[in-house]
């Protein structure tokens, strides 16, 4: 009892009062959270834009002029379809490139100045991109955009994750897989209208240029909010991470909710820490066991991202309209359907935001899977009739596909990797997990062509078979992370490698105690959480007298 009383008094003391104190924060309470969704959200839009931007821009006449290696159809070169992949698909590589990247830069930079430089690099790519005469020079332009991109996809979650409440982090994150949508609606719309603008190379250049308007926004409004506090504890600067916590919490420092919050997260790091003295996460650490659970929970990151990618949505994202030229319809009908998509496909996933986080994440994650295989399945179908009543039905697919994921894993591929992976291993995980996304985006993108090239409607049965396979992987092996702080679920994972049971069965159950509390630090192996407390404030007085 007496550790704990001075555990208290150290961190109320006046020293330390006046440190926390000087760094006031601009924005508190619900004002900042909805600043952070809002910023988070933007390099989210950016993202979808950036992804639906090509689909009608491949056969835009004035990108063809610029591009004749991405025109297909009679009378072209067999080899112009794999060129059309590979002029959308070597975007992912960059992505790969640049969230793998993350896994040397994220930590040291801190989740803000990463999201600065993935901003800037996509600025600098899609200068490269909108000024491009040659497929070489769009196809180097294209890989210095999803470096940058690469970056701020593996960064954004975890900084969003991290400076989020539990009880709302769901349906905050789920806003940036809206936005996803948001951003691809918009991309669809502006090139419809960029369409008429057949004599000028401006069709396309314009639309490519205009996502500088969101990186330009993005940058500038993470200069306004305050690095995440997790990352400020691991990164030895406590008393600005209780600044930001109480920001967070719109709670003076001495609150008891503030208390709570603080040292279940100094406890999480000095814990991990204790496996590297030295602080930095070794990633030999990510194929480790024990009540940490690494290596299995940054698999479920990676399994959860390559999911996402395996529904086949970007078989729509990338090729709406080719998709919806391949049914028949015009130039402009199917542009006017693919932009009307993009526009149900935003709508739809407003809804995934108010049902995340009363539902859970596993609910919806199998019930987007179901809808998703039985889709390609009547997709398939009917492309083997190929008449126009089945042309019809199978453009309305095309929508219900969307509807079903949108509401299942638009969002949840960036929320489910930060949540349920470790705080000492989340960045590198995140990194790992977002390049999983990003090498199987590239290699369904590149394949899509050729595919239908090849098999025609057949590619759809290829897809039902891996939505089907997705279910009964998600229901076994998937924990629920709903209404759990990020701490909560170091908890779950070390009472089930204690009990010897599933993460599942235990992230189900009510009675897993908070982190924090003294029940939680004995199923995390905390011998002595008073004296872990009392030397981080042991550790911030130190750094004040320096």
């Amino acid at each position: 009892m007496s550790e704990e009383k001075g555990s208290r008094a150290q961190y109320d003391s006046t020293q330390f009062e006046d440190e926390v104190a000087s760094y006031p924060q601009r924005l508190h309470g619900a004002k900042l959270t909805a600043a952070i969704a809002f910023i988070s959200g933007t390099g989210f839009t950016l993202f979808g834009y950036d992804q639906g931007v090509m689909s009608a821009l491949l056969t835009a006449n004035q990108f063809e002029k610029v591009f004749p290696e991405v025109i297909t159809g009679d009378g072209q070169p067999a080899n112009h379809a794999n060129l059309q992949s590979f002029l959308v698909a070597i975007y992912e590589i960059g992505c790969l490139f640049g969230a793998l990247s993350n896994l040397w830069v994220g930590d040291r930079l801190g989740r803000r100045r990463t999201i600065v430089v993935g901003g800037v690099i996509m600025i600098i790519g899609a200068i490269l991109q909108a000024t491009s005469f040659g497929y070489a020079q769009m196809i180097v332009a294209r890989i210095v955009t999803g470096l940058g991109n690469g970056l701020n996809t593996s960064t954004v979650p975890s900084y969003h994750a991290e400076c989020s409440p539990a009880a709302k982090r769901g349906s905050l994150i789920m806003v940036e897989g809206s936005l996803i949508a948001f951003g691809i609606m918009i991309s669809y719309w502006i090139d419809f209208a960029l369409f008429w603008a057949k004599d000028s190379s401006v069709q396309w250049r314009f639309p490519i240029a205009f996502q500088i308007v969101f990186a330009i926004i993005m940058i500038f409004g993470i200069g306004l909010l305050p690095e995440s506090p997790r990352w400020l504890i691991k990164a030895g600067r406590r008393a600005e991470a209780v600044a930001v916590i109480s920001a967070l919490e719109d709670k003076p420092p001495s609150d008891a909710s503030v208390r709570q919050s603080f040292h279940a997260m100094n406890e999480a790091v000095e814990l991990e820490e204790g496996i590297s003295p030295k602080g930095k996460a070794a990633l030999s650490e990510l194929l480790t066991g024990g009540r940490g659970q690494n290596f299995r929970r940054v698999c479920l990151g990676v399994v959860v991202q390559c999911f996402q990618q395996i529904t086949g949505i970007n078989l729509i994202t990338y090729y709406a309209t080719l998709l919806f030229e391949r049914l028949g319809l015009s130039d402009v009908k199917s542009r006017i359907l693919a932009a009307c998509n993009g526009t149900e496909y935003f709508l739809i996933s407003l809804l995934a935001i108010v049902l995340i986080d009363r539902i859970g994440r596993r609910k919806l994650m199998l019930f987007g899977a179901v809808g998703q295989c039985i889709t390609m399945v009547l997709l398939a179908v009917l492309g083997s009739i190929n008449n126009s009543a089945a042309q019809i039905v199978s453009a309305v697919l095309l929508f219900v596909f969307n509807s079903f994921f949108a509401l299942g894993w638009l969002g949840m591929t960036w929320l489910y990797p930060a949540e349920i992976v470790g705080l000492r291993m989340r960045g590198p995980a995140n990194a790992l997990s977002t390049a999983s996304n990003w090498i199987f985006n590239f290699l369904v993108v590149m394949i899509t062509g050729p595919s239908f090239e090849n098999i025609n409607w057949g590619t759809y049965i290829v897809f039902a078979a891996l939505n089907a396979l997705i279910i009964p992987i998600v229901y076994m092996f998937f924990p629920e992370t709903a209404g759990r702080s990020l701490e909560d679920m170091d908890v779950v994972f070390a009472l089930a490698y204690n009990e010897g049971v599933s993460p599942v069965a235990v992230s189900l159950r009510k009675d897993v105690p908070a982190a924090g509390t003294p029940e939680a630090d004995r199923i995390l192996g905390v011998s002595n959480p008073d004296a872990i407390r009392e030397d981080s404030n042991d550790n911030v007085n130190k750094e004040e007298k320096v």
